[in-house]
């Protein structure tokens, strides 16, 4: 009840109001600033306003617009002043940065405390430092609402303008967008978004608001738009979380609103569906389980023409323990890319269609970093070993056009053609899918075998089971069961 009560006071309202409209001001413009690598500048803005301060009030006293006019201007002069050293000293440009920043602030800091102590002005430093919220007036609200809807309308109207110079400076250049007058009119509207949350969060905590819920947006997405509306949102929903947890807690509004932000950057930073730590995490160790499952089909390839290949064989040559070959094979046998036989394995026409791709892709890639990048057949088999797993078809096919699609790689052994590698087997097809059978099997025996079992060339089979060491299939109007190891040889069209 307590905590209703506190929340429906007009102070409560007013401080919850203007740092929403902070929040969201803040989370929009940080993307560009995180964008295009300005954190610091954003820093330096936040503590080069305090001169400003300091000269409005000798010049106008305690007035809101007088703090406005004063801060922007002196965030607007420390952005020339930074550019100007950097553009003309033999300076590095954080250390430009560093300088204006801190002589600036110093300034502030010495004017100020001589106001309060000299003067009795009643201008405390640590207002300013870390923000004071709860003592927002009516003014300090409307004058937030007409910067947070001028930044909106500008960002709104410039997004292309701030996009291309943001990404592609140099082409902005060429299409006539001045690149340097984009650049200031960035830095006032980050003057006044600084100046916005002077009252909020400080001069100190400012730049968390402009870098921490872009930063987490940035995570969430990769379209400029929904960055925007995102960053926005979380800016929104720090700032409304930090005052609740500052009014619970009864500790300062600023840094509480600094830590919800920062919460919410690590519970995405850990489970953002495509840039998150754990989903990073899965996808590396799904990649690593493909790669050694890809590494044992190749294998079994390679040593199968004439025998099986025992799992015994495998672990040694391979070497992987026992335990992770087990689960290779018990991956690779209930996704029909191998059959048991006798003591060992052979690949199924799936498997078989597998290997074939990554030795394409192996031997392509060597062919390309000898004709390309001049290397020679020594230097060019282990990294081809890891790039078999990692190129896409649609690569392999540019590599493979480049290269006049060569017959055999650089140490003589053939390329297998792209048009072989997508041969079908009876074995391969899902429960309950339907294929056609090629007139042309691979040999006399598997002919034989379907002439028994009724199945003629161009027949619509459909697979009924496929488990266990038989395999039923409907063939017309009758069931018929088929070896698995007769099934794997059996070549079919899939019909879509």
């Amino acid at each position: 009840m307590e905590f209703l009560d506190i929340i429906s006071s007009a102070w409560a309202i007013r401080a919850i109001v203007a740092s929403s409209m902070v929040g969201i001001m803040c989370g929009v413009i940080g993307c560009f600033i995180v964008l295009r690598n300005m954190s610091l500048i954003g820093d330096a803005l936040s503590h080069a306003i305090l001169p400003g301060i300091f000269v409005a009030f000798l010049l106008v006293g305690y007035s809101t617009v007088g703090f406005f006019t004063g801060s922007v201007i002196a965030g607007l002069l420390a952005a020339l002043m930074i550019t100007w050293i950097q553009q003309n000293i033999a300076t590095k440009n954080d250390a430009a940065i560093g300088i204006v920043f801190t002589a600036m602030f110093s300034i502030g800091v010495i004017g100020i405390s001589w106001l309060s102590k000299d003067r009795g002005a009643h201008l405390d430093l640590k207002d300013f430092l870390f923000g004071n919220v709860l003592g927002i007036s009516n003014s300090d609200l409307i004058l937030t609402f007409f910067i947070l809807l001028y930044t909106i309308i500008s960002i709104t109207v410039l997004f292309r303008y701030l996009t291309i110079t943001t990404f592609q400076p140099v082409i902005a250049k060429t299409m006539g967008i001045s690149v340097k007058a984009i650049h200031y009119f960035l830095m006032l509207l980050l003057s006044f978004a600084v100046v916005s949350a002077l009252r909020t969060v400080g001069v100190i905590l400012v730049v968390a608001m402009l870098i921490t819920p872009a930063s987490t947006a940035l995570l969430l997405s990769d379209r400029l738009q929904k960055v925007l509306v995102l960053s926005g949102l979380i800016g929104l929903a720090s700032a409304m979380g930090g005052m609740m947890l500052a009014i619970v807690f009864d500790t300062t509004p600023g840094p509480a609103m600094v830590i919800f932000a920062t919460s919410i950057y690590f519970v995405v930073a850990v489970f953002a569906p495509k840039k998150g730590f754990l989903t990073r995490l899965f996808l590396t160790r799904a990649q690593n389980r493909k790669i050694e499952m890809e590494d044992v089909v190749k294998h079994i390839f390679k040593n199968s023409e004439n025998t099986v290949v025992t799992p015994s064989s495998m672990v040694e040559r391979l070497d992987f323990s026992q335990q992770k070959m087990n689960g290779i094979l018990k991956r690779l046998l209930k996704d029909d890319i191998i059959l048991h036989q006798e003591d060992g394995f052979i690949l199924t026409q799936k498997g078989k269609d597998m290997a074939l791709r990554l030795i394409r892709a192996h031997r392509l890639w060597e062919s390309y970093q000898v004709e390309t990048m001049g290397l020679t057949k020594e230097q060019i088999h282990e990294e081809a070993e890891i790039f078999e797993h990692l190129l896409s078809e649609e690569l392999l096919d540019e590599v493979d056009a480049k290269l006049g699609y060569p017959a055999e790689d650089p140490h003589g052994s053939p390329i297998p053609p792209k048009n072989i590698i997508h041969t079908w087997s009876l074995l391969a097809q899902k429960p309950r899918s339907k294929s056609r059978v090629l007139p042309e099997q691979q040999d006399i025996e598997v002919e034989g075998e379907l002439w028994e079992l009724g199945i003629m060339p161009s027949t619509i089979v459909q697979v009924v089971e496929n488990a266990g060491q038989m395999i039923k299939l409907k063939a017309g109007n009758k069931l018929v069961e088929m070896d698995r190891s007769i099934a794997n040889r059996v070549r079919v069209k899939p019909i879509r």
